[in-house]
Parts: C-alpha cells; structure tokens; sequence
C-alpha cells in the first residue's frame, strides 16, 4: 500500500490490536451503506466528505471524526475529509481528549474559553483533525456533497432531513456520558473510542 500514512508509533501500536473480527454480522450491516458511499466517490475519483454528527458534538462524533481520518490515512484512502457538528454546540468534553492522547495522538490546545479549539494529530506530517463544537450546518462544515453520519440516537431522531447531504447514514454508538463523574469513567470513554476506531478502521480497509 503504497500511500500508506505513517502514524505516530504508540497509535500505530494501538491500531494494530483492532480486531475486526469481533464485529458482528448485524453492525456489518449498518456500516455496509458508508463504505459503499466511500467506495463510490473513491471510483469516480471524488473528494469523500463525512460529516459525523451527534446531538452535542462533544464525544461521540468527535471520536469518530479524529479516527474516521485517522483510519482513511492509514489505509491510504486520499481525498477524505472528516468533519463533525451537534444540533447545537457546547464543548469538546475534555475526557475525549485524553481518551485520544491515550491512544498515541498529539493534542495541542490552540484556543481556550467555553469551547476550546485542539488540533489532534495522528501523525508527523499530516494535517491535524481540528476538533471545537459546532453545529453541523456551521460554515467550518462542508454545505454539499457529503454524507452525514447520526453516530447518536437522539440526532438520528432529532434530524430527519440534512440540508446538502448526499446520504444520511445512522451509525449510532452508546454514550460513554453516562459514566461521567464515576471510578469507570476513564475505562468506559477508553472501550467507546476503540470501538468506534475498530469500526472505523475495518470501514476503510474494505476500500479497494
């Protein structure tokens, strides 16, 4: 694979021990329809836009944004673009952050205040995931020509209709927020973000 993204090495050593194995038939399915939509764009040689929404955009959809790029750099799929926005915008819950420094990724916080902006980076020289709350209609998100993702149940609910959308694709995941403020709170936000980079990652390795 010869466009293969080099990433840092403790992530490297992480995105080894993802097994797609332990995917099940039934959550094959719900991830079948996003890697069609990836591998129509990348045979027509398209941009690929992913716009991974959740209701506040403070976890879910930004663990799945950092290792949807993350995984598409590995596998050496160009040309992706991963986003994230919420039906309305808080913060960044700062636990994401150091659930994803745990894994091997480089935070750097680049402005502070109710809403922190992080650059996250995967690897040396590749551009960072910049990771801040946002509606996912905001003018930092792309206005057409993307998929949405509902990676929450309640924005799967809560937007029938994503205006510039090309598909709307719900691939939802339990909220590790019911853990905040408990002694398995680290340990809960740790397993939700493998599994959601284990997804991810068996996603873009299904590109050919």
């Amino acid at each position: 694979m010869t466009n293969k993204t080099e990433l840092f090495q403790e992530l490297e050593s992480v995105a080894i021990t993802f097994r797609f194995d332990n995917i099940t038939p039934d959550r094959e399915a719900i991830l079948q329809p996003l890697i069609d939509f990836i591998q129509d764009k990348y045979n027509a040689k398209k941009e690929v836009r992913l716009n991974l929404i959740c209701t506040h955009n403070s976890r879910r959809s930004h663990l799945s944004q950092v290792w949807a790029q993350t995984a598409a750099a590995y596998y050496g799929i160009k040309n992706v673009f991963c986003y994230s926005g919420g039906t309305e915008a808080t913060a960044m819950f700062p636990v994401v952050a150091e659930t994803l420094k745990h894994s091997g990724f480089k935070i750097h916080v680049i402005a502070e205040g109710s809403n922190p902006v992080y650059a996250i980076k995967y690897s040396d020289n590749e551009h960072p995931v910049i990771g801040f709350s946002k509606t996912y209609d905001h003018e930092f998100n792309p206005s057409s020509a993307f998929a949405a993702i509902l990676t929450c149940s309640q924005a799967d609910g809560g937007c029938p209709f994503i205006s510039g959308a090309e598909k709307r694709i719900p691939i939802t995941f339990d909220d590790p927020k019911a853990f905040d403020n408990t002694p398995q709170q680290a340990e809960k936000y740790h397993e939700r973000s493998l599994q959601i980079a284990t997804e991810m990652f068996y996603i873009f390795s299904q590109i050919k």
